[in-house]
Formats: structure tokens, C-alpha cells, sequence
């Protein structure tokens, strides 16, 4: 017996939108395997392995073109998995390191221990935070650097709890800018301007952006490859969506 799933059964299983499953078809990263009457698509149990195969690098934090350059490579399914299991358990070590030196950091702070200033640093990719904030400054010119310096001061003295609502308050707007997208809310439409005066008020929690630089930050969701990959996590349009509607939010309310 044939092993198939509709489109509709692959997103119920996988927790990847049908919205998304026809961007990954649209594209050629995840073309079906047959389309049934009605215009229903199909895919087949080689389609399957090779949408977590998807899934898999976009939680490593590649960008769509870059995983269509590993998934078509011509290697045996369970050696590609390897591989992946390899960077994923270094992954993990990393991100066990870095959780490690945040708690340790908030006991510092509350006065329950004591850190050398080295171990402030523990698990943490020094060369990608550098090239991070170098496209930063690259982008918006030297004053981006005070801005990332006060950005810093800030967050040095938020505890856990205070971190956690931010990272809730974060999520939250791209569960909502996700619903306006399936919604068919345009980016300038005032729904979409009211969620991106929570977006400027969680930015402004680290940095105040004018108009200038809020739109050039806009513009990094959908050009710098961790912003991309992060939103394309959760919708195919929701990195270009922010990108304009904080264009049009900068437009309309800031200077």
C-alpha cells in the first residue's frame, strides 16, 4: 500500500501551515507528488523525510535559499540526517552553555554569586554577535554603536522575569502579524499600524529608533539571514510584512 498524505494531513502532522506547505511547492523546495482532483496536493513518504529534513535546518537557522542547496544535495537520507544530528547536538551544547551563563548571571546580579568577567562570556559565539552588530553599524552609521552600547547598559540589569516578558511580548506581535497576514490585513492597514506601535515600544525597551533607523531595521528582517530565518519559522511572508509595514509605520508616526 502507497504511503500519501493530502496537504491538509502533512500540516496537521507536521504543525507547518498549509499557507507554507504551497510556498515550499511554489518555490520547488518541497514540490508534491501528486495533485489530486480539485487542485488537492499529495506527498508521498520520501516527501515527508524530507520536509523535517526542512525543518530541521530551519530550527539551525538557515534561510530557505541555503536549505534548498542542502536538501538537494545527492546523499543518502540517513547520512544527511547524521550530519545534522551532528550540528544540532553542537547546537545544543552551545545553547546549554548559554542558558548556564544567563542564570549564573542573574544569581550575580541579586547577589548570589560571584562571576569572573570571563565567565559572563561563556557560550556565547563571539564572532557572530561581532558580525552582527558590525552589519548594524554598517547600516545605520557610527551612531548605531551607541545605540547597541545602550542597548547592552539596559538589558545588564533586567532579571529573568523581566526577560521573559520581553521574549513573550516579541513573540506575541509575530502571532499577531502572523494572524493579519492568513487575514489578508495589508501592512499600512491600521490594524497593522497599532501592532507596530507595539513593535516600536518593545524596540525602544532596548534602543529609541527614528525613521530612519526603524525602517532600516525593518529592512534587516527579510536582508540579515537570522532575522529571516526566525520569521520564515513561523510564516513564508512574515519577514517582508514586518519590513513594510514598520516602513509605513515609520512613514506615518515618526521623524
Amino acid at each position: 500500500m502507497v504511503e500519501e498524505w493530502s496537504i491538509a494531513e502533512l500540516a496537521r502532522t507536521s504543525g507547518v501551515t498549509s499557507r507554507t506547505l504551497r510556498h515550499y511547492d511554489a518555490i520547488g523546495l518541497l514540490p508534491a507528488d501528486r495533485i489530486a482532483a480539485g487542485g488537492v496536493r499529495h506527498y508521498g513518504r520520501a516527501s515527508v523525510l524530507r520536509l523535517q529534513q526542512i525543518l530541521v535546518l530551519r530550527e539551525l537557522g538557515l534561510g530557505l535559499p541555503e536549505i534548498a542547496e542542502v536538501v538537494n544535495e545527492d546523499k543518502d537520507a540517513a547520512e544527511a540526517l547524521r550530519g545534522h544530528l551532528m550540528r544540532l547536538l553542537a547546537e545544543r551544547e552551545r545553547f546549554d552553555r548559554l542558558a548556564r551563563t544567563v542564570a549564573d548571571t542573574i544569581a550575580h546580579l541579586e547577589g548570589e554569586k560571584q562571576m569572573k568577567p570571563e565567565e559572563l562570556f561563556e557560550g556565547i559565539d563571539p564572532v557572530r554577535q561581532a558580525a552582527y552588530e558590525a552589519e548594524i553599524v554598517d547600516r545605520f552609521g557610527p551612531e548605531a554603536e551607541a545605540h547597541i552600547a545602550e542597548g547592552k547598559r539596559r538589558m545588564a540589569v533586567w532579571d529573568k522575569s523581566r526577560a521573559q516578558e520581553v521574549e513573550h511580548e516579541y513573540a506575541a506581535i509575530e502571532d499577531a502579524a502572523v494572524e493579519l497576514i492568513e487575514a489578508g490585513v495589508a501592512p499600512s492597514d491600521p490594524r497593522s499600524m497599532e501592532l507596530m506601535e507595539r513593535q516600536y515600544a518593545a524596540v525602544s525597551l532596548f534602543w529609541t529608533p527614528d525613521r530612519r533607523s526603524f525602517t532600516g531595521l525593518g529592512r534587516m528582517y527579510v536582508d540579515a539571514p537570522d532575522f529571516k530565518a526566525r520569521y520564515d519559522a513561523k510564516h513564508p511572508a512574515l519577514a517582508e510584512f514586518l519590513r513594510d509595514a514598520v516602513a509605513a509605520y515609520a512613514e506615518q508616526r515618526l521623524r
